[in-house]
């Protein structure tokens, strides 16, 4: 037995012996509930990679990559200009996506689970387009037999997706699914789809998958729900404000927005950029990451969303994606740092991840530690059901003088002690096996842990 393979063995050895232990400890958040296994054999993660336009597929159960998922148009016409190696030389990828015939995805950012995990939603930022992936297939909804397959071609070809406006960055189902809100921070407006019609339309179905666009602050970057979806939060990458919309659902489960208010947040962020943001699992707060302001602070999430922390993360700290963890053990959030520092693991440069204690009254949050994320900009974050696992994804690739040198890793960590995570895997990325060659997996962005059939974090 390798080394791998026994820390893999000791690790589930470990979550067993929790699960048995936490029995006795007491109510646990619904998060960890007793019936919620660690790691079911359906559970997948998916990872948004921008600059290669695909989506990494990893297996938790041996921390492998599965596979590969394709949002390109390479190597579906066996002709010069459409392949991804062109007379024996690979251009640069940037280039092979201006190429006038090239109609697949641009910029692929945001990803998210339907409430129900069987579907996720990825923005293609720069081909202003949404597409719908089955998480149990792991296939791209709406892809159709090519007509130029051979073996030197791709058997498929790629769904034009859903033409939704200018920068789409993050969409996001509303709790009861029917709806999938995406924050065009190009255009400062919100679409909202029929999510029904939007399956139909990705598919070639003549039909209008957007119900309507709503007008919304300066650059939104993304809407979150409160937790009974009577609410929608926007932040923004342009203005340094909060957006509070009411949802208003009607028949059919069926919104109709409108604005409650807008809340100046210049006093937490100066510089109006705040990418991400996400409620907290009891539904009593919303959780903002101000990036250029190296804080994340957090509000009340019901009327008059006071703030309640601002909570600084250092110099240059240059904060992504924040994540919450409840289990037996703990009560925190995660928050993951762009900046790099020196003396990671190995030697090698690598990005951290601050722990913030949420369990201490509001207003007296603050940073009680941080550990290496075993990457270099570290970007999205997201655990398992039980909130005993984490998984992390990084936007650089370089780890010098390693065996994964020159390749994107996610990362995995035994968070059971939130206070004290441990090192499971650091887990390369690899590439898209193309016909003519292959495309190198870079700058990963989103990450979600999805258990397809399980209430998830958006429901």
């Amino acid at each position: 037995m390798n080394e791998h393979e026994k820390s893999r063995r000791d690790f589930l050895k470990l979550m067993g012996a929790i699960a048995v232990a936490s029995q006795f400890q007491g109510i646990l958040s619904e998060a960890v509930a007793a019936d919620v296994v660690d790691i079911d054999s359906t559970d997948r993660v998916f990872i948004a990679n921008e600059d290669s336009n695909t989506i990494s597929v990893i297996d938790p159960n041996s921390n492998t990559v599965e596979t590969t998922i394709n949002l390109t148009s390479f190597d579906e016409d066996p002709r010069p200009p459409f392949r991804f190696v062109t007379g024996g030389v690979m251009p640069t990828h940037a280039v092979m996506i201006h190429k006038p015939l090239y109609h697949g995805c641009i910029d692929a950012h945001g990803v998210v689970p339907s409430p129900d995990g069987r579907m996720l939603a990825t923005s293609g930022r720069g081909s202003s387009n949404i597409y719908l992936i089955d998480t149990v297939k792991k296939k791209v909804i709406g892809n159709v037999p090519n007509p130029f397959a051979s073996l030197t071609t791709n058997s498929e070809r790629i769904s034009s997706g859903i033409l939704v406006g200018r920068e789409p960055h993050e969409p996001t189902f509303s709790r009861n699914g029917k709806e999938l809100w995406v924050a065009l921070r190009g255009e400062d407006k919100i679409a909202i789809l029929d999510v029904e019609l939007a399956i139909k339309q990705a598919g070639g179905v003549e039909t209008k998958a957007i119900r309507r666009f709503i007008d919304t602050i300066n650059g939104p970057a993304q809407v979150w729900f409160n937790a009974k979806g009577t609410l929608a939060f926007v932040a923004s990458q342009k203005v340094p404000k909060l957006d509070v919309l009411k949802v208003n659902q009607g028949k059919g489960g069926y919104s109709k927005p409108q604005r409650l208010v807008t809340i100046d947040i210049s006093q937490q962020d100066k510089a109006g950029f705040t990418p991400f943001l996400k409620t907290s699992p009891d539904g009593k707060e919303v959780w903002l990451s101000h990036k250029l302001s190296d804080a994340v602070s957090a509000r009340s999430a019901t009327e008059h969303f006071n703030l309640l922390d601002n909570v600084s993360l250092g110099k240059l700290a240059r904060p992504n994606h924040l994540e919450f963890v409840e289990n037996a053990n703990g009560k925190v959030i995660y928050v993951s740092l762009a900046r790099v520092d020196d003396g990671g693991p190995r030697g090698a440069a690598s990005s951290r991840i601050s722990i913030i204690d949420r369990s201490v009254s509001q207003g007296q949050r603050k940073v009680v530690g941080s550990f290496f994320s075993h990457g270099r900009e570290a970007h999205g974050l997201w655990t398992n059901p039980a909130n005993k696992l984490l998984y992390v994804s990084h936007e650089q690739d370089e780890l010098p003088g390693t065996s994964n040198e020159g390749q994107n890793v996610a990362s995995a960590f035994d968070v059971s002690d939130p206070f004290n995570p441990k090192f499971i895997a650091e887990i390369p990325l690899g590439s898209l096996k193309l016909p003519s060659g292959e495309l190198r997996s870079k700058k990963s962005i989103n990450l979600v842990y999805v258990r397809p059939g399980h209430k998830g974090q958006t429901a």
